[in-house]
């Protein structure tokens, strides 16, 4: 490139490059050099066009980064100084520096404003990219509320002069990031190839019997986005349906026969009466224990009429509880997230008819419902699978995760006891 030959007077470049090696700066340089090609620049800058192309980010985010990474010059020209200075501050930055850089990416009016609209454009770009169209699969069309939950997870408090809405103030944004980790990843990993399997974009693989109509499940594509947020990238390969309760019946016997099968990760997920949608993830397997156990890996979420990741505070190891035919009152027999016995953060009797939410100090989490005592509707748990161990499964068929249990449930039909408790 042209400007690129010349030693740069630009004291924030010569900043910034110390922050790169200089492998990582020729493989900047190419970059830059390949797309500016692109733009028919005579290999100058790159074009809005060839940027959000590339990258992967169009519409009003994608125009705001442009605008961000060329310092708001607005002669549509990117630079490899540009480049170089803004991965400098957003990849390579501290993570103060690198939150106020996507707290003004969120500006995409660019009024100094980060408003209710400016959030929703926000967030279709994100689902655009999300629910991609490219790759339809069961379960993957936009559930009309899957937009407003992570909008409703926001906080707007900031008094702006002249404004009748508040704004999004920087503690408020901060907030809605630790919430929301999965928008976090998103957000903060633009400026990556899309092909180098992007931080925050991808989705697990939801498996189930084919003949199990996706209307009955709860998980969806977005919503396994968002708890997913809160996992590591291993964890987000393969997501498999291990329980069902309108398909198994109310039953924690069958519950614990189906999950305890692969004795790993599970997502365990609720609708109740109420509309409400929330559940927990468990990094340990579910067995029978007499008190509280599992790892600060475990979390609580909601899903609906808010998004939300709660993870383990520290303030006690109350994590997951599992307890089945005990007869003292001091053990309830279920399964429980958080709190204390018979005051949980999240807790779902033996019976799998009722349950309660409370606030719960392990997680930080708030009641997950309309209100404490909760009556499921769907109960859903899935097994998380991760990288690497697909191909150790060859029982699982047609992206199916029951089809193991066929012969087994087959069985317990002719005698009866495939929906007991």
């Amino acid at each position: 490139m042209g400007n690129a030959q010349s030693p740069s007077t630009n004291p924030r470049f010569a900043s910034a490059s110390r922050s790169f090696t200089q492998n990582e700066l020729k493989d900047l340089k190419s970059l830059i050099v390949s797309l500016a090609a692109q733009s028919q620049s005579n290999g100058q800058y790159i074009s809005p066009s060839v940027f959000q192309m590339y990258f992967g980010i169009h519409g009003p985010l994608g125009e705001r980064m442009f605008h961000l990474i060329t310092q708001k010059r607005k002669d549509q020209k990117l630079t490899f100084e540009d480049l170089v200075i803004a991965k400098g501050i957003y990849e390579k930055g501290i993570r103060n520096d690198i939150d106020e850089f996507i707290y003004q990416l969120l500006d995409v009016n660019d009024d100094g404003i980060v408003g209710r609209s400016d959030l929703e454009a926000v967030l279709t770009a994100i689902l655009d990219y999300i629910i991609s169209p490219k790759n339809p699969e069961p379960g993957s069309s936009s559930h009309p509320d899957s937009f407003n939950m992570f909008l409703n997870a926001a906080t707007f408090s900031k008094e702006v002069e002249g404004c009748t809405e508040k704004s999004m103030s920087f503690e408020d944004f901060k907030r809605w990031f630790s919430l929301l980790p999965s928008v976090r990843k998103f957000l903060g990993s633009l400026l990556m190839p899309p092909d180098s399997g992007r931080l925050g974009a991808q989705v697990p693989h939801l498996l189930y019997l084919e003949n199990i109509d996706s209307n009955l499940l709860i998980m969806r594509k977005e919503y396994a986005w968002h708890i997913g947020g809160a996992l590591s990238q291993h964890d987000l390969e393969e997501w498999k349906l291990l329980y069902h309760s309108a398909l198994n019946g109310l039953s924690f016997n069958t519950f614990l026969g189906n999950v305890t099968i692969d004795q790993g990760p599970t997502v365990l997920i609720i609708k109740d009466k109420e509309g409400y949608i929330y559940g927990g993830y468990a990094s340990q397997p579910w067995e029978r224990h007499g008190d509280f156990y599992g790892d600060m890996k475990s979390f609580l979420f909601q899903i609906y009429p808010q998004a939300s990741i709660f993870r383990p505070t520290g303030a006690n190891s109350n994590l997951q509880w599992c307890a089945v035919n005990f007869s003292s009152e001091s053990i309830p027999n279920g399964l429980g997230f958080g709190g204390r016995e018979n005051h949980f953060g999240l807790f779902l009797s033996a019976s799998f008819d009722q349950g309660h939410t409370f606030t719960c100090s392990t997680f930080g989490s708030p009641c997950l419902s309309k209100t404490n005592r909760i009556y499921p509707e769907v109960v859903e748990c899935w097994g998380v699978v991760a990288k690497g161990q697909q191909q150790e499964r060859p029982d699982t068929i047609n992206g199916s995760v029951l089809e193991r249990f066929k012969e087994e449930r087959h069985m317990l039909n002719m005698v009866g006891l495939a929906n007991s408790s």
